[in-house]
């Protein structure tokens, strides 16, 4: 055995992964001409590995070694990572307590981040080698991780089970795989909480006796979420789909992403004049400036009251294939710019032939939107992706991972089996519980998911088959635009009911789904789509792929069905007590 003192002058000693390609060692698959990262090197970058999910942003695919400062920990950081990517390597396999089959990667790097944090905190512990760690140490770092403490260092709640067991977890680590250490490593006596395994020192029960601490989406928030996700879906989507085709024609054409613009200092009249005359025999105004650029001109020493100042002459000049505007053009193109102007007009540039559409309730149709800038068209277009993922996620139950594995082409064609009976399934792949690359997977839906997933396609940027449909996206952070629009003069001027605040998130959908197929109150959702068709949808891609991802939707529906089922027999069992039959 080696001794304490042989590790402590063991900084020298070669590891055994020293010069291995982490990706080949791990099985991880790189693109052709990837640059392959190494044990040595101090940033593991993995964001190219073929795939890895897209719902794992690309900070969980680097592994930050420089956040360790001390070199000798570093080098332990790395072998431990390393040896839970590659389990099968000669000098892991040979340990009797190490994993046998390989992390994942984002398992992998929160792991790190654990490991990081332990030890940029026994320092201040008094620990300097991890060969003088103790049994309190851990017992100090478990309550230091359970227990977060505000500024003042009082206790201002308990972090869950998670949590704790990921702080005993790298100390179970640090013992099971302490021979692979070069360069420290924890005491071969340690036994710490007598040896309890980390999810019983965390109080983790395990999925059978764990609460599902989800709540499901407040009806006040959940009703007008979701009329106003299928409203913009329904009513508005085949509009936003030329809106896009707008600003692609735009980007194409006459934006600053136009691509063979020339430059000149000398006045383009004649191309000026040429896309002036294209204004009039349209009939379409010129394009206004915004306002902020406006107030820029008027702060330069344009006058406020010059009809020219809120002309976009930059979008003349593309328009004209040149790639700038220069002020001082302006004196000879004055008089064929205003002789234009007082034929058509200014205007915002996109949506300005706005069709009308019905309001939900009723009510005189309205244009489905206003004028825009690029800026505003954009955001509107993002505002009608978050009712797209809105709608996906409260009548599927997918998870944000199986949104975020949709890809263009997804939809596969309706079966008919009977006249006017369809069946509408979405493909994706199954990623959670998973190897690398996940399994393909397919959804049964209704219309209604089906037609919102071809509005995601209408709106892509790309849509070639294979491009992901909806890609990686922060749903809290866009369900509060969608919020915010829905509740701002342009929701309010198609009628919609406004969403009050509180918290909705992917998780609080899927729940609120189940519960509503569970219990079938006949109400919310039935209420804008048939949910009996839902349930048919959900049995049905069930029946189809009894180990997909459907089928653990479905479980879950089963469980709340048996809960409510069980709270009514006791309540009734209350009432024969109470005398009442």
């Amino acid at each position: 055995m080696i001794t304490s003192h042989a590790v402590a002058g063991a900084e020298a000693a070669r590891s055994p992964f020293a010069g291995a390609d982490v990706c080949r060692e791990a099985g991880l698959p790189l693109p052709e001409r990837a640059l392959r990262p190494l044990f040595d090197d101090d940033l593991w970058d993995l964001s190219e590995v073929i795939g890895l999910p897209v719902s794992l942003g690309l900070q969980r695919r680097r592994f930050d070694f420089t956040r360790i400062a001390d070199a000798r920990w570093r080098l332990v950081a790395k072998e431990l990572v390393m040896a839970l990517l590659a389990p099968h390597h000669e000098t892991v396999a040979a340990l009797p307590r190490a994993y046998r089959t390989p992390h994942h990667v984002s398992t992998c790097n929160g792991r790190l981040d654990e490991v990081i944090r332990f030890m940029a905190w026994l320092p201040g512990r008094g620990v300097d080698r991890l060969e003088d760690l103790t049994s309190a140490d851990c017992d100090a770092y478990h309550e230091h991780r359970r227990y977060p403490l505000d500024d003042d260092g009082i206790t201002v709640g308990e972090r869950g089970a998670s949590t704790r067991r990921l702080a005993a977890l790298i100390v179970t680590d640090l013992l099971s795989y302490r021979e692979l250490f070069t360069t420290d490593r924890v005491p071969a006596g340690l036994r710490p909480w007598a040896g309890a395994a980390p999810s019983a020192i965390a109080g983790d029960t395990g999925r059978g006796g764990r609460v599902n601490k989800t709540q499901p989406v407040p009806d006040e928030v959940f009703r007008p979420a979701l009329a106003a996700a299928l409203h913009l879906v329904r009513v508005l989507g085949p509009h936003a789909a030329g809106l896009a085709q707008e600003i692609r024609d735009a980007d194409r054409g006459w934006s600053t992403k136009t691509g063979g613009l020339k430059m000149t200092t000398v006045a383009p009249v004649g191309d000026i004049r040429r896309v002036l005359g294209e204004y009039e025999r349209a009939g379409r105004p010129l394009p206004v400036m915004r306002p902020h650029h406006v107030q820029d001109r008027i702060e330069a020493g344009w006058p406020a009251d010059d009809p020219l100042t809120t002309v976009a002459f930059s979008v003349l000049a593309r328009q004209a294939g040149v790639s700038q505007f220069h002020s001082s053009w302006l004196p000879v193109l004055r008089g064929p710019v205003e002789a234009t102007l007082k034929i058509v007009g200014t205007e915002r540039p996109f949506g300005r032939a706005a069709a009308l559409v019905p309001l939900p309730g009723d009510g005189d149709p309205v244009r489905w939107t206003r004028p825009l800038h690029r800026e505003e068209a954009v955001s509107l277009i993002q505002v009608i992706r978050t009712a797209v993922i809105i709608t996906l996620a409260a009548v599927t139950g997918m998870r944000a991972s199986e949104l975020m594995e949709l890809q263009a082409g997804c939809r596969q064609p309706p079966r008919e089996s009977v006249p006017g009976l369809a069946r509408y399934l979405l493909s994706g792949t199954l990623v959670k519980g998973q190897p690398l690359g996940g399994v393909r997977d397919e959804w049964v839906v209704i219309r209604e998911a089906y037609d919102a997933a071809g509005l995601a396609e209408q709106l892509h940027s790309d849509p070639r088959d294979g491009e992901p449909l909806l890609g990686r996206f922060h749903f809290g952070s866009r369900y509060e635009r969608f919020r915010d629009w829905v509740n701002g003069p342009d929701g309010q001027r198609l009628g919609l009911d406004p969403i009050p605040e509180g918290n909705l998130n992917l998780r609080m959908l899927r729940r609120k789904l189940a519960i509503e197929l569970a219990y079938r109150p006949g109400g919310l959702l039935a209420a804008k789509i048939y949910l009996h068709h839902v349930s048919a949808a959900t049995t049905d891609g069930y029946a189809s792929r009894p180990g997909g991802a459907q089928a653990e939707l479905l479980a879950e529906v089963s469980n709340h069905e048996q809960e409510r089922n069980l709270e009514l027999v006791m309540a009734e069992f209350r009432n024969y007590q109470q005398g009442r039959l």
